[in-house]
């Protein structure tokens, strides 16, 4: 019978840091510290960053079409940087996080001027974290939230929009489209029509993006699944590296006392930052 407490539960975020480094996937998503049985999460500013970006807009999504400009953006914003604040988000200086702010400034700043998709009808998934059996034989699940699903009424589908923060394009290889094809496919009824890709640091609107068929999909992520769960399985997670790599030694840092705590998060994680 299957079990979602004893699965193995994969979104694009852990895959892609067991793609990385396994010792950072489990530093990161399995081990836990044994005085309050917390797991450890690293603040940095470009994480931050993104945090308060993606909770700003995203939560949009669940406005009527008419009321999600209607409070300026930049006021949502600075409300939700309070979260951040200081060295909340990993800054070491008010230089550095006027810096980052500037950037999630203008980043508002583009989507008022050029709203595009965000006034147009889109459709909430009502899990709150998103999930599915990727194998019930294998005991996989695959889990994830969609940043922006857009509702395409002359054709009755969904759009997928994943809003992008940093200065970088995705990898074209990266398994995130595949996983989120899969995600938007079982875990809400519309067809998937296509997807775009909304550079917020640059564009003034989103470019559209190949998607995966299912079965590609499906390929693909069986293939990293079986062998997370084999390690996960056998306890084995080695970096590549013997020295460390810049995937685990923050959280390696942690483990040695080298860094400093600031809080508990949402998701009941032990924040800490390091100091430069």
């Amino acid at each position: 019978m299957k079990d979602k407490y004893s699965a193995t539960w994969l979104s694009h975020s852990s895959i892609t840091d067991y793609l990385k480094c396994p010792r950072a996937y489990f530093l990161k998503n399995m081990y836990r510290d044994p005085k309050t049985n917390h797991k450890i999460s690293v603040m940095q500013p470009a994480l931050a960053l993104g945090q308060i970006v993606h909770s700003v807009v995203e939560g949009l999504s669940t406005l009527p079409v008419e009321e999600r400009l209607k409070e300026s953006l930049l006021v949502k914003f600075e409300k939700a940087w309070e979260e951040v604040f200081g060295k909340k988000g990993g800054f070491s200086t008010i230089e550095e996080e006027e810096k980052y702010k500037k950037r999630g400034i203008e980043m508002m700043e583009r989507i008022m001027k050029n709203p595009g998709p965000i006034l147009k009808k889109a459709i909430k998934i009502r899990q709150e974290l998103p999930y599915f059996w990727l194998s019930e034989d294998q005991n996989i699940i695959l889990c994830g939230k969609l940043d922006w699903l857009e509702y395409m009424e002359e054709v009755d589908s969904v759009r997928i929009i994943d809003f992008k923060t940093g200065k970088f394009d995705e990898d074209p290889d990266s398994l995130q489209l595949p996983i989120y094809t899969l995600l938007a496919n079982n875990c809400q009824t519309k067809k998937v029509y296509g997807a775009q890709y909304w550079y917020l640091n640059r564009d003034t609107e989103p470019v559209d993006v190949s998607l995966p068929s299912e079965e590609e999909a499906t390929k693909r992520l069986m293939d990293i699944a079986r062998t997370v769960a084999l390690a996960r399985k056998l306890g084995r997670f080695v970096c590549p590296n013997k020295d460390g790599c810049a995937a685990c030694r923050p959280y390696e840092m942690v483990l040695e006392g080298k860094a400093e705590f600031i809080g508990v998060g949402g998701y009941n994680q032990d924040i800490y930052i390091l100091s430069k």
